[in-house]
């Protein structure tokens, strides 16, 4: 039986199971935290500031994680207030066994903050990959269907209530430029998350010191020429600063994921709509049961996407308010961070995973869109209409035609279309052809064709047509 302590993502259904909770996991980050320490001995092996052969026993050392008991290292936390510190000691010892002088450079010169500070951006950009590639495919299932629908007309719907006729082909192109926004702002956020390095207080001063002791050379640019090799071996970016409290690239990060969270969103929340028994003008290719009601094929892909995309805003905004730091080192806002940044990449990342799934299994059906159409007895094109009779009897005499006829059409359950036949004089201003084309909505798209057309051929979008 299972453990009441273990967290196996019950209450997650979102990102469980998903790309993002492995590479966010506890293990996750002893391992990035291990990488962070092997990148910073071998960094100071770069510029002679350590031997060689320290860098590879502490890099052996670091390889083996079955060392590292995450659980051991959370509890052993609470004394110094992160796993950094446990760690180190767990580390130092692991070395000490394969070389003995090697272990006094284990966590040479750095501070806890710039070990788990670049574990996070290491966990980051490995949990970002498959987040990226998973925006890809929807990007490219929501091409086809753009491209398959370019000209299937649909009821469009303002305030809930419908409004003129748009096309599946346009509303699929509107979804997949909202997900390659969403890619575009993870990938560039993940090309610049960078690396922590700065000792207690931001200035390097240690590392100065201990070249200073063991006879390096030491000039004013050491820290940069060590900062610019740290980087190199994690290889993540490298800062103009230290950022203990400069706290942009986790803000950067955060809202990058409420982004993408809220793009999906949008799609989740149209099909869930689109989906309701009584439009059904799409449907989820492998809809969930009910344990209640058999007949049932819930929209269980949007459900979970729309409940990431209204948890991963908050959590962005306490990463916001953690740009509020004192000091050069601060006192619980760092501390703050480190739960709500990975809840925000697990939910954005099985959002990810779950809009693939919708987004290359969506069925989409025509035949309702069509009866749809006609839901309003031929008042979704009325603004066609008022516009051609505009142009024949006037404005003002156009608006009073059209405000009888959409009455008697509502009141007596006509068609717009024979609502008009019976106005007077109507029949000379327009013949009866004319206006049965003109009630059509089919023939009432505008650009929308040449919108989808544009949208799949904009700069960007290379390697996302159908």
């Amino acid at each position: 039986m299972t453990s009441t302590d273990d967290d196996g993502g019950l209450l997650c259904p979102g990102w469980t199971g998903s790309a993002a909770e492995q590479a966010t996991g506890d293990a996750a980050y002893v391992r990035g935290m291990l990488d962070a320490e092997a990148a910073l001995t071998r960094a100071q092996a770069t510029l002679g500031l350590a031997p060689e052969g320290a860098a590879a026993a502490v890099t052996a050392a670091a390889a083996d994680t079955s060392r590292y008991d995450a659980r051991d290292l959370a509890l052993r936390a609470r004394t110094g207030g992160d796993p950094v510190i446990p760690l180190v000691a767990h580390l130092t010892a692991a070395v000490a066994e394969r070389d003995p002088d090697a272990a006094q450079y284990v966590h040479r010169g750095a501070t806890s903050q710039d070990i788990l500070d670049t574990a996070t951006m290491l966990v980051a950009a490995r949990a970002l990959e498959p987040v990226v590639a998973d925006l890809d495919r929807t990007a490219q299932a929501l091409a086809r269907l753009a491209a398959e629908h370019r000209d299937t007309p649909m009821p469009g719907r303002t305030l809930t209530q419908h409004a003129v006729p748009t096309t599946f082909g346009l509303k699929a192109t509107g979804w997949r430029a909202l997900v390659l926004d969403a890619r575009d702002r993870l990938a560039a956020v993940r090309s610049a998350l960078p690396a922590q390095l700065g000792g207690a207080a931001g200035t390097l001063a240690a590392f100065h010191a201990f070249a200073e002791a063991d006879g390096s050379p030491v000039g004013p640019d050491l820290g940069l020429r060590l900062l610019a090799a740290y980087a190199a071996e994690t290889r993540l970016a490298e800062p103009t600063l230290p950022w203990h409290t400069l706290r942009t690239p986790v803000a950067d990060l955060g809202g990058a994921l409420a982004f993408t969270a809220g793009a999906l969103g949008k799609i989740a929340a149209d099909v869930l709509l689109l989906s309701r028994t009584e439009t059904g003008e799409v449907a989820e290719g492998r809809g969930g049961g009910s344990s209640a009601m058999p007949h049932k094929a819930n929209p269980v892909r949007a459900t979970l996407v729309a409940a990431a995309a209204r948890q991963v805003p908050a959590l962005a905004s306490v990463l916001y308010g953690c740009l509020v730091t004192e000091d050069e080192r601060p006192a619980g806002a760092w501390h703050a961070e480190w739960q709500p940044l990975r809840q925000a990449l697990r939910l954005t990342g099985g959002a990810a995973r779950d809009a693939t799934e919708l987004a290359e299994g969506l069925r989409v059906h025509q035949h309702r869109m069509r009866e749809n159409l006609h839901a309003t007895d031929g008042l979704i094109v009325s603004e066609h209409v008022a516009a051609a009779l505009a142009a024949v009897i006037g404005r003002g005499e156009a608006r009073a035609v059209m405000e009888r006829a959409a009455r008697r059409a509502v009141e007596e359950g006509l068609d717009l279309d024979a609502a008009l036949q019976e106005e007077p004089d109507l029949a000379e201003a327009l013949p009866r052809n004319r206006l049965r084309e003109l009630t059509d909505p089919a023939a009432y798209l505008g650009s929308a064709g040449a919108l989808v057309d544009r949208a799949l051929r904009a700069p960007g979008s290379e390697g996302f047509a159908p």
